[in-house]
């Protein structure tokens, strides 16, 4: 078997990995500096900050007395810091005996000999700086796209077949098929809106233009029209793509989203016929819907059949400009979500509610890099902000050889006023070695043959 017939190409390979070397590097680069900086203001001296691992591509030495290097395996970095003997080569008996005879001020500067405030600190601040980064970009993005205007008003018209469109840019739209359109933010109001609504190919729509009230007539409010292809998925496996608009299935003429996704959820899997318009195409495809695990509100997961694209409203809202703190705490609420969801989906695969299929490995990753670098600027950097915060909610697991097992190592500590002896902490680094050994080989068997 060729193993790289089992990777979708996303354009080329190269591409791909490429994708994946620039945000696995962004995100270690953030993660690794959180330990460098947090640990030089504590007074620890970091003696190398590597991105990368084995043969040095490039360095140099700060005025501080670091270097700094580039490695020719892009895959990881880390932070070595004065005594650390742990960095890079294992605990080395000879070096600790070298660190015990340094002077108490010489000492001060080393991991071994630093208070335990400012070990604890300088571990915890790698993942810490990945939450923020995560943070930073999201509340970017939201700051960049401002918020929805109310009423609601046409920011731009997507392209649909054959259908009546008397809508036009700039109208605010204030009531459809006599029901009045609620403000955007109200969740609950919109799902009552749209149930109300009838389920028509066209439907009138009171608008307001240049300071007139009127009535046109326009398509059903979600037409089966694709605004994103999920990585890994269906549809991105046959090359269905953003602008898309659905026709029919299985030969049956559909005008609304809804109406695909009950042919997709009714199928039990079997393969779905799909007309499709692409810039005044039509094109045939084939595809099977595949058993997707989705999280809940409640914190559950439920099993649907799902292709893998994710639909919108006929037009794309004319947007006004988001304040600096309502994009902040719209960055902190997307990262919350997400650490809430990855902890809800590790308990549901551990307990067997959902699929172990649903844990990616690097193959997996690298694969949605790509995908999502495809799909524009924007896509990519929104993954690299969701990949980042699972690097730090992955690295405070309470797992030896990971910054939660050292944090786990130094609470000991404080509690009992010494640390854990050599011995206990090299079968504890020996099982934390392991388990993530166990846990790469099962993730990357789940790439390549979930």
């Amino acid at each position: 078997m060729d193993v790289l017939s089992l990777i979708p190409q996303f354009g080329n390979l190269l591409y791909t990995i490429v994708a994946f070397v620039i945000a696995l590097s962004a995100i270690v680069a953030v993660h690794e500096y959180g330990h460098y900086i947090v640990g030089r203001w504590s007074g620890i001296h970091a003696e190398v900050f590597s991105i990368g691992f084995g043969p040095v591509l490039w360095s140099r030495v700060d005025k501080h007395g670091t270097r700094w290097q580039v490695a020719a395996l892009p895959f990881g970095g880390y932070v070595k810091f004065l005594g650390d003997a742990n960095a890079a080569s294992g605990k080395d008996e000879a070096a600790m005996n070298e660190i015990t005879e340094q002077s108490p001020e010489e000492l001060r500067r080393t991991m071994h000999g630093a208070p335990l405030w400012a070990r604890a600190a300088t571990v915890a601040a790698g993942p810490v700086f990945n939450f923020v980064m995560s943070i930073l970009i999201f509340g970017l993005i939201f700051l960049s796209q401002g918020v929805t205007k109310d009423p609601l008003t046409v920011g731009k018209l997507f392209p649909l077949p054959g259908t009546v469109q008397e809508l036009q840019d700039g109208d605010e739209i204030v009531a459809i098929a006599g029901v009045p359109v609620p403000e955007f933010d109200q969740a609950g109001a919109w799902t009552d809106f749209t149930d109300a609504l009838p389920v028509e190919p066209e439907l009138d729509y009171r608008v307001v233009r240049d300071g007139q009230t009127m009535d046109v007539t326009g398509p059903w409010l979600f037409p089966p029209l694709i605004q994103q292809v999920a990585p890994r998925s269906a549809a991105m496996d046959i090359d269905l793509q953003s602008g898309d608009v659905i026709t029919s299935v299985n030969g049956e003429p559909i005008f609304a989203f809804e109406q695909l996704k009950d042919h997709v959820e009714g199928s039990d899997g079997k393969v779905l016929l799909l007309n499709v318009w692409r810039d005044g195409a039509e094109l045939d495809f084939a595809l099977a819907p595949r058993r997707t695990d989705e999280p809940q509100p409640d914190g559950g997961f439920v099993t649907h059949w799902r292709i893998g694209i994710v639909g919108g409203m006929l037009l794309e809202p004319a947007t006004e400009p988001a304040g600096l703190m309502t994009s902040l705490s719209g960055g902190v609420r997307q990262t919350l979500r997400i650490i809430d969801g990855s902890l809800s989906g590790i308990w549901h695969m551990v307990t067997g509610a959902i699929s172990t299929c649903n844990m990616s490995g690097p193959i997996g990753i690298a694969e949605t890099s790509g995908a999502m670098a495809s799909q524009g600027a924007q896509s990519f950097i929104f993954f690299i902000a969701v990949l980042s915060t699972a690097v730090g909610l992955l690295n405070l697991f309470p797992i030896p050889a990971l910054d939660g097992g050292h944090l786990v190592f130094y609470a000991y500590e404080a509690v009992t006023g010494r640390p854990p002896s050599d011995a206990a902490l090299r079968i504890l680094m020996g099982v934390g070695v392991s388990l993530i050994l166990g846990l790469m080989i099962f993730s990357v068997t789940n790439d390549l043959f979930c």
